[in-house]
C-alpha cells in the first residue's frame, strides 16, 4: 500500500501570525517531496489547511509541518490529527518554525514536544551530536559547522530524546549573567509515546540548509525513523 506524506507550509496569508516570512519554502517543499519518494511516500503539499478534511490528516502516514503563526486548524482537524498521532497512524515531522505556530491549540506544543521561545541569535556556530544512535544523526560529523537562526524553547517535554544541540560556549546574550546563554540549547529531538512518534528539527531557515547533502540525509533519516524503515 502506498504511503502518504502531507507537507503543510505557511504560505497562505492567515490573518493571525507572521505567515509567509520564510523564503525557503519552495526549496523546502521540493526537498521534502524528493525525500518522501525515497521512503515510498506520495507527497501532497498544502499551503492552506482549511480545505483539508479530518480524514486527510488522519490518513497521512506523516504530516510534515513548516508553519508559523495561528495556522487555522479547525477543532475537527485538531481532534483527528491528535487522535491519529496518539494511535501511531500519523507521525509528525516538525521543521524550524513549526514550534512557533498554533498558540490557540493547547495540545499542539505537546505534539511537537516544545514551544518556541525566541531566537536571539542568527550566526555561524557548531552543532554537537548528542545521540549517534539514530538514523538521522549517525551519518553526521560532530562538530557540524552550521549557520542558522538559533531557537530557544519553553515547555520541552520530559521524554524528548535530544539528538542535536548547540555546542557549548558559543553564544552570548546581553542581559544574561556574564553575557552567556544557558547552554546547552537543543536543536533536534524525537519522542515516542507508545506508538506515537514525533521528530522535530529547528534547522532550516536559510537556503543553504536545503542545498546541503548532510542536512538532506539527516531529514531522510528522520523520515526513516518515523516510518519504522530504519531502527533507532
Amino acid at each position: 500500500m502506498q504511503r502518504y506524506m502531507l507537507i503543510i507550509t505557511e504560505v497562505a496569508p492567515y490573518v493571525d501570525g507572521p505567515a509567509g516570512v520564510h523564503g525557503v519554502l519552495e526549496q523546502a517543499t521540493t526537498a521534502l517531496r524528493e525525500l518522501s519518494s525515497l521512503v515510498d511516500c506520495e507527497a501532497r503539499v498544502v499551503t492552506d489547511v482549511r480545505p483539508l478534511s479530518p480524514e486527510d490528516l488522519s490518513n497521512a502516514d506523516v504530516v510534515s509541518l513548516f508553519t508559523i503563526g495561528e495556522t487555522p486548524f479547525s477543532p475537527h482537524q485538531r481532534q483527528a490529527l491528535t487522535r491519529s498521532w496518539g494511535e501511531g497512524r500519523t507521525k509528525l515531522l516538525g521543521i524550524h518554525s513549526s514550534t512557533d505556530a498554533c498558540y490557540g491549540w493547547d495540545e499542539y506544543g505537546g505534539l511537537l514536544g516544545a514551544r518556541f521561545n525566541g531566537h536571539p541569535w542568527t550566526q555561524s556556530f557548531e552543532i554537537e551530536v548528542v545521540d549517534w544512535d539514530h538514523p538521522a544523526t549517525r551519518y553526521l560529523s560532530s562538530p557540524w559547522p552550521w549557520h542558522d537562526e538559533i531557537y530557544r524553547f519553553r515547555s520541552l517535554v520530559p521524554d524528548a530524546r535530544i539528538l542535536l544541540r548547540v555546542a557549548p560556549g558559543q553564544l552570548t546574550l546581553d542581559g544574561m549573567p556574564q553575557g552567556t546563554s544557558s547552554d546547552p540549547l537543543p536543536l533536534a529531538w524525537c519522542r515516542s509515546v507508545g506508538p506515537a512518534k514525533t521528530f522535530y528539527s529547528a534547522l532550516g531557515h536559510f537556503p543553504s540548509a536545503w542545498e546541503t547533502p548532510a542536512y538532506l540525509r539527516y531529514l531522510l533519516g528522520a523520515l526513516e525513523w518515523l516510518l519504522g524503515i530504519s531502527g533507532d
